[in-house]
């Protein structure tokens, strides 16, 4: 884990300084940028295992930051989280929304930060995995190169969505429970609520179509052919 790249994306130089400090200070290599255009530069470049971008920063904020990264195909794989002072429930939807794995509200204890990053990055997992193709309903999914087409147009997708997509499409006709999306989008050391799921079904609906996705109530969802 150690010696990994983590990009601190922030318009305030002391928060720059002192996160960077305490995640040099555990082997990680730090780069930094003040504003999301700046950030996106380097991200493609540098291509870092993490990105730490804050909400609130001039010429470009941290949302729309956020999702035009995962917009970006050589950054299917980066992990990004939030940290901001920004701890309302409606933002942290909106930052989950826009394809972040995590939201760390200011103020942080460094100790309880380094740790958080660390569990991030422990999404990881061991190594690359090939990551097969999906077809159903007329969608395709080409994982590896995180594309969707539905007939002949093109759909981006921000991360969570095309991640809830590729887990309904894996077994048509399966329901998936609440709890399993929570499991296999979230994971559990993400605190997610019925209500961030809606936004991301009612999200995929506006952009799919009504009829693809189904609503088992009470239960959960599936993708019906």
């Amino acid at each position: 884990m150690k010696n990994e790249k983590i990009l601190i994306v922030d318009d305030e130089a002391d928060i720059l300084e002192i996160v960077g400090y305490n995640l040099k200070k555990e082997g990680f290599e730090v780069l930094t940028a003040e504003n999301g255009k700046r950030a996106i530069e380097i991200a493609i470049e540098e291509k870092p295992s993490l990105i730490i971008l804050d909400v609130m920063m001039p010429e470009m904020d941290g949302m729309e930051t956020c999702y035009q990264m995962r917009n970006i195909p050589a950054l299917k794989n980066t992990l990004i989280t939030f940290l901001s002072a920004r701890g309302e429930d409606y933002s942290q939807i909106a930052g989950f929304d826009a394809g972040a794995d995590d939201y760390i509200t200011k103020p942080v204890k460094p100790r309880v930060l380094i740790s958080k990053v660390k569990a991030i990055l422990r999404r990881k997992g061991g190594g690359e995995t090939v990551l097969e193709d999906i077809e159903a309903g007329g969608i395709s999914i080409d994982r590896e190169r995180y594309l969707i087409k539905q007939g002949v147009k093109e759909i981006n997708l921000p991360k969570k969505e095309f991640e809830l997509l590729s887990l309904l499409m894996s077994k048509p006709g399966k329901v998936f429970t609440r709890e399993a999306i929570m499991n296999q989008i979230w994971g559990g050391e993400v605190v997610v609520g019925d209500r961030t799921i809606d936004v991301h079904i009612r999200k995929l609906r506006e952009k799919l179509g009504e009829e693809l996705i189904k609503t088992i109530k009470g239960v959960g969802y599936k993708f019906e052919t």
